[in-house]
């Protein structure tokens, strides 16, 4: 299950045709993914102009609309939804629109706009989860932040609001660069990810890196069957659990074999 992409064709920098589309869901399909919730981004400031927010939607339903006749023709297996990524652009947006949402639970897909860290913004979660909002944030390890304790930091502040964490599988195997690396395999094994999504955006040059991380973190001798308890939460019980409106269950610390990440643990122990 997949709870974080860009199909919906033309209205973000993810995909751009329904050709697109297709193509990267056949691929999600390969990789035993069922069930895609896509989330195009949307800026949270928008949701304070009722006419653009209007507006906005419409246009990304319409677009979503073609998509999903396209995928259940060619996919009718396939569980195709649509929700946001919803970027914390201001620090009061309105999340309540059940349009933005994923799925039916309630749940958002949050994100900080264009990787930077706005001024205050755990203060911006705590607030919004005490005004009732159930949030998942997006790859908290890709964030501008830069390196080390510093980083890690900034990132246990956003840990103690209590909103839950979704990393990429691309950020596992050093897609977005070391850094981002490091961060992701340190909170695996602080038992700080809800779940694995592939924040695919629908390019044919892009990579979903599912099977990558799987080979990073489960070793060759455990083999494909029973899968190992930690990888079935992230990437299949846990987001049904979010979509459903479930709180995701704690995943425990993952022992990762690789030093990448021994400089930093020390810091937080």
């Amino acid at each position: 299950m997949d709870l974080h992409s860009h199909l919906v064709p033309g209205v973000d920098d993810g995909a751009s045709t329904v050709e697109n589309v297709l193509e990267g869901i056949g691929r999600m399909v390969e990789h035993g993914v069922d069930t895609v919730v896509t989330t195009p981004h949307l800026e949270g400031s928008l949701t304070l102009l009722p006419e653009a927010f209007q507006r906005r939607l419409e246009t990304m339903e319409a677009s979503f609309a073609e998509a999903r006749t396209a995928v259940m023709e060619a996919f009718p297996d396939l569980v195709f939804l649509r929700a946001n990524e919803v970027a914390l652009d201001h620090p009061e947006p309105d999340l309540s629109d059940p349009r933005i949402q994923l799925g039916d639970g309630g749940y958002l897909l949050v994100e900080f706009p264009r990787l930077r860290v706005p001024p205050g913004s755990a203060a911006v979660l705590k607030r919004l989860v005490d005004e009732g909002n159930r949030m998942l944030l997006a790859h908290p390890e890709r964030y501008r932040l830069g390196e080390g304790e510093r980083a890690l930091r900034q990132i246990t502040r956003w840990r103690e609001t209590g909103v839950p964490f979704q990393v990429n599988y691309g950020s596992l195997v050093g897609a977005y660069g070391p850094e981002p690396r490091r961060r992701a395999l340190w909170l695996l094994r602080k038992g700080w990810v809800e779940c694995l999504a592939t924040d695919f955006h629908g390019r044919p040059n892009l990579r979903l890196y599912i099977r990558d991380a799987r080979r990073q973190l489960i070793p060759e001798e455990v083999g494909a069957e029973p899968e190992p308890a930690f990888w079935q939460l992230l990437t299949s019980t846990n987001p049904r659990r979010i979509l459903g409106g479930e709180e995701p269950l704690p995943v425990p610390p993952v022992e990762i074999q690789d030093g990448i990440w021994q400089r930093f643990t020390s810091f937080f122990r």
